[in-house]
């Protein structure tokens, strides 16, 4: 069991692009971060429910059917859910739809009490006010000795890494220069000091660069 973090930056380190809206909840630079990414078969079978065999093969693919392996159990944040954007909708069951691409338990850091939501594809949303450290222990039991992801937003992953609580962190880096949004690497000074690290070039040119404990 390990708890794991998987994420799109850019160049310079941002994850979480700037000027999110509604319509637009990840930011306009969001596909910048992610074109590689949700061009492979994994992406559009899993996500888009596209089973034509269609979309990229090469090493990009292999890191998102990875990205889906071995994970009993995520926690993310109130934004990432979608609580920020919608926080008066008793009926907001986050961004995904009626079919969540994680089929696992779901915890979400929340000071906002509301019912825990469950989907027919195995996915369910706790929401839970406590600590990093206590979610992750309770994600832990609902993993099943499976992996606990952390799955974000960036303030919610620099919590987590802070607390010295990630074991794995997977950044596949795009080739692109933003400039501005929320910088993972801050405040997180000689973070790759306590782990062994190893990257790899795709052909979409995106660099993966895996933090493994």
């Amino acid at each position: 069991m390990a708890t794991r973090v998987d994420l799109n930056i850019s160049l310079d380190g941002i994850a979480s692009p700037a000027d999110p809206t509604p319509d637009m909840p990840m930011g306009a630079d969001w596909g910048l971060l992610t074109a590689a990414y949700v061009s492979t078969r994994t992406f559009r079978e899993r996500v888009l429910g596209d089973t034509s065999g269609g979309g990229t093969t090469g090493l990009d693919d292999a890191y998102a059917a990875a990205y889906f392996e071995g994970v009993g159990a995520e926690i993310m944040g109130a934004g990432m859910f979608g609580l920020h954007s919608f926080p008066d909708d008793p009926d907001w069951k986050g961004w995904w739809g009626d079919e969540p691409p994680f089929r696992a338990p779901v915890f979400v850091l929340s000071h906002t009490p509301r019912p825990t939501l469950a989907f027919a594809n195995g996915t369910s949303f706790e929401f839970v006010a406590v600590t990093p450290a206590e979610a992750l222990e309770r994600a832990q039991v609902a993993a099943g000795g499976q992996d606990v992801r952390i799955g974000g937003g960036t303030g919610v992953v620099r919590d987590f890494l802070r607390a010295g609580l990630v074991d794995q962190v997977h950044v596949s880096i795009a080739p692109v220069v933003l400039g501005r949004g929320g910088r993972l690497w801050d405040d997180l000074r000689l973070l790759e000091s306590e782990y062994t690290v190893t990257s790899e070039t795709a052909e979409s040119g995106t660099i993966h660069v895996t933090f493994k404990r």
